[in-house]
């Protein structure tokens, strides 16, 4: 795939690794603010995409380490949104971007996820609680966070790490699950489940780039946690469909897939004060209730 990049456009520019939903609702808001935006593409389609987007695009893949010669020298923000691969005990692709950079941006903003905690057993925890993930992707968070945090001080390159739970929005929900009638649990074992808005995370994410503090991790998350049998059955009736129905967890365990179980085996209650406090974010959704009137 053809380059387009120009790198006369790097300078002071924001550059977006791992375009997906939230990483093109940050450009919207970084473009909006008059900022220039590089992002990374993979395939044809992705760079058509950006580049109608209003970015510049940089034609590279994380697993090829050769290609990321093409990244800029010089980077204003780096958001790094990409996922780690779906095995292993690490994430690889963020040690051969860090390794391919060839100069050193101002700031990195990494979206991790609240699966680095593990089972908290419903209590409220803040960004101090202890590193205990159970899942293999939560592990792999961890290490990745590891990485960043070794980088960011041999480097000196300020770093902000966003501990995200379940996002929401437009074109994000579960419906497809509910319309299967896959089962969830009876609402007394159902584990607690964080969520944000994609829209919230997205402010989040430009939030961190201004105002967050090197080194330090934050908790995106409504701050308004429920249930995840209450979080189906409320996709159930705003598209009028049937409530899942309701199973024990000694059931589930024997008819739900591993990878399913993985989340109903963790119970964790967000406290999002440090994000509200330090980020300043304003939340345009701060509960279910009002972050799913605007999914229809």
């Amino acid at each position: 795939m053809e380059n387009p990049f120009n790198p006369a456009v790097a300078s002071q520019a924001d550059l977006i690794v791992g375009c997906g939903d939230i990483g093109r609702r940050v450009a919207r808001l970084e473009i909006s603010e008059g900022r220039t935006v590089l992002g990374l593409a993979r395939s044809e389609s992705t760079a058509a995409t950006l580049k109608a987007m209003g970015l510049g695009v940089i034609c590279s893949d994380l697993d090829d380490v050769s290609s990321l010669m093409a990244l800029p020298d010089l980077v204003s923000t780096l958001y790094y949104f990409a996922p780690p691969p779906s095995t292993g005990s690490d994430d690889p692709r963020l040690r051969n971007c860090l390794d391919a950079l060839k100069g050193l941006p101002e700031r990195v903003v990494y979206i991790s996820t609240s699966g680095v905690y593990g089972d908290c057993g419903g209590d409220w925890i803040d960004e101090e609680c202890p590193l205990n993930p159970k899942s293999d992707r939560g592990k792999r968070r961890m290490a990745a966070e590891q990485v960043l945090e070794d980088w960011s001080q041999r480097t000196g390159v300020p770093m902000i790490i966003l501990r995200v739970p379940g996002i929401y929005g437009p074109g994000r929900l579960p419906v497809e699950r509910v319309r299967q009638g896959v089962p969830v649990l009876i609402p007394e074992e159902s584990p607690y489940s964080n969520r944000i808005h994609a829209d919230d995370l997205a402010a989040a994410c430009v939030a961190a780039s201004r105002r967050g503090q090197s080194g330090r991790a934050y908790n995106i998350s409504d701050g308004h946690p429920t249930t995840m049998t209450d979080y189906f059955w409320r996709i159930a009736d705003l598209h009028g469909l049937p409530r899942p129905p309701a199973i024990s967890l000694a059931e589930a365990r024997s008819v739900l897939t591993p990878a399913m179980l993985s989340f109903l085996e963790e119970s964790k209650r967000l406290i999002n004060r440090r994000m509200l406090d330090e980020l300043r974010v304003k939340l345009q959704y701060p509960d279910l209730a009002q972050g799913l009137k605007h999914c229809r």
